[in-house]
């Protein structure tokens, strides 16, 4: 997030998916929560609260809380359900008219009625407005928003978009007034009104503070009597000391992998505790296909022959990441091993040696890692300055690093002056295509000169008609099989999330999975 049109900050703490939880939250409060507000320090700041704006992980955060969508990922799951429609269906075979039905009774957190006519205003705006920094860019298949009645609402896509109800379900299809917002222009009042299950009651550059919307009718059954976040701007410090002087109940996204791996050596003595979930944020390296030395093929080979991924995660991530050897991550549907099937894991010399030889290559490969220091982490560069080495001791490459503040960092990709790079990659919907799509489609966000004809004249466009997602794990497979063949990006490490929590608070496990949803409301406090 920022996703398509920027790379997202990934968390400081990145590693596999992980179907089984541990540490604390492990239980839930009663049903109805015990009345207790929760308190939770972020790293990360929220840099919109009116939803045609925020494409950036602590909007979404507030966006998922705040606002309803037509549809949700329940928790655990990656199959969008009904929230405020009763029902979504496609009403073609194509996967070009998709029909929603509004559940009875919606209201805004302020007492208006929702209607088909909010939905139809929310993303009619949102396309309108149309800002560099929202998510308009998600829906280039919408072609307009129609509302036969006051509880219906039917989408007609220009294109056959089988991902389409994963993409409403997500931050980006959240349902705003059409009494409270202008509809040419963005809120600049730091409000919001919304029919989540939170209202939010105040915003400003030290925390935010939500309440229950007694209003809302949806799925979410909410555990307390309210959230307050604060935010700590990325001092990593500050937050660990808040969380230790019991300032705050939660601390997410901002603690490094030394403060996890201290907190969870210390035990349960230490009054706070480690909650693990999955997700399906990635780090690739990135290779520019008009560079005259990352340009060869011989030269993208041997570095995927070299990199020690289990290495990269011992020395600079301490345990709490895992390798990723897929385009597509683990828990995702479509996910395959191409890259370890190709090349392995284990570093190869010899295979690097003959791949450079096979290229014509001879003498050591002089080349420069690019990596900007915090955008996708505060360990960005010391990974990037271990790859190097590892590079080196081959005695194959002559290879250093170069760290470049995040805006000219951009610049300069944009511009193609970098040979290898670094991304990291939240997904805006847990689907295949999100992290193909937007990689390997026409206008690829990675700007790495890469096309492919049978990715984007074929596989892309049956995959993405197909309603069927299951169905379309073959194509994703020979997708991956063909990047993994002429490996204009390499994975690196798939990411965990973690929470770091007081020992009275539950429900952490249902806040983190791959669907990228934190949900305030099964937070529980004893």
């Amino acid at each position: 997030m920022n996703m398509r049109n920027q790379w997202p900050v990934l968390p400081v703490v990145a590693g596999l998916a992980s179907g089984l939880l541990t540490g604390c939250g492990t239980e839930t409060g009663d049903t109805g929560g015990t009345g207790t507000s929760v308190v939770m320090g972020m790293s990360d700041d929220v840099l919109a609260t009116d939803p045609a704006s925020g494409y950036d992980p602590g909007s979404w955060l507030l966006f998922n809380n705040v606002f309803q969508s037509l549809l949700s990922f329940p928790k655990g799951a990656t199959e969008p359900q009904p929230e405020a429609a009763e029902q979504c269906t496609f009403s073609d075979t194509e996967t070009k008219v998709y029909k929603c039905t509004l559940r009875d009774g919606l209201k805004f957190s302020n007492g208006d009625a929702l209607t088909s006519e909010d939905v139809k205003f929310s993303f009619d705006r949102m396309l309108k407005i149309n800002d560099p920094e929202g998510p308009a860019v998600m829906f280039p298949t919408l072609d307009k928003v129609e509302t036969p009645d006051d509880k219906t609402v039917v989408f007609r896509l220009n294109t056959p978009d089988a991902t389409f109800p994963s993409k409403i379900a997500s931050g980006a299809g959240s349902i705003v007034d059409q009494e409270q917002y202008d509809a040419k222009g963005l809120r600049a009042d730091n409000a919001a009104v919304g029919s989540g299950p939170y209202k939010l009651d105040s915003f400003n550059d030290e925390e935010a503070v939500f309440s229950v919307n007694e209003n809302y009718k949806g799925t979410a059954k909410v555990q307390n009597s309210g959230v307050t976040l604060k935010f700590f701007h990325g001092d990593q410090d500050a937050l660990k000391k808040a969380l230790s002087a019991r300032e705050v109940d939660i601390a997410y996204r901002g603690l490094t992998a030394g403060d996890i791996a201290d907190i969870e050596k210390s035990g349960a003595d230490s009054g706070v505790e480690v909650v693990e979930g999955s997700s399906a944020e990635v780090q690739h390296l990135v290779f520019n296909m008009d560079d005259p030395v990352a340009g060869k093929l011989g030269v993208r080979k041997a570095i995927a022959y070299l990199i020690d991924r289990d290495a990269l995660i011992k020395d600079v991530y301490e345990g709490t990441a895992s390798p990723l050897y897929s385009i597509i991550p683990a828990g995702i549907g479509g996910h395959s091993t191409a890259f370890f099937d190709t090349y392995g894991a284990r570093p190869s010399k010899a295979k690097a040696a003959a791949a450079l030889q096979d290229d014509g290559i001879t003498g050591k490969v002089k080349l420069t890692l690019w990596s900007t220091p915090s955008r996708y982490g505060p360990a960005t560069d010391q990974e990037l300055k271990a790859i190097a080495q590892q590079l080196n001791a081959s005695g194959l490459f002559d290879a250093d690093v170069q760290s470049v503040a995040f805006d000219q960092y951009e610049k300069d990709i944009a511009a193609g002056k970098y040979g290898v790079y670094v991304k990291g990659w939240i997904p805006d919907y847990p689907d295949a295509d999100n992290f193909t799509s937007p990689f390997f489609g026409k206008g690829n966000v990675l700007s790495n000169n890469y096309s492919n004809k049978a990715i984007t004249g074929s596989l892309i466009p049956r995959t993405s008609a197909e309603s069927d997602r299951s169905a379309t794990d073959d194509e994703f497979n020979q997708l991956q099989d063909i990047v993994a063949r002429e490996l204009p990006v390499l994975p690196v490490w798939q990411a965990k999330q973690y929470a770091v929590v007081r020992d009275n608070v539950y429900g952490l496990e249902y806040c983190l999975d791959a669907s990228t949803v934190f949900r305030f409301w099964e937070l529980s406090k004893g």
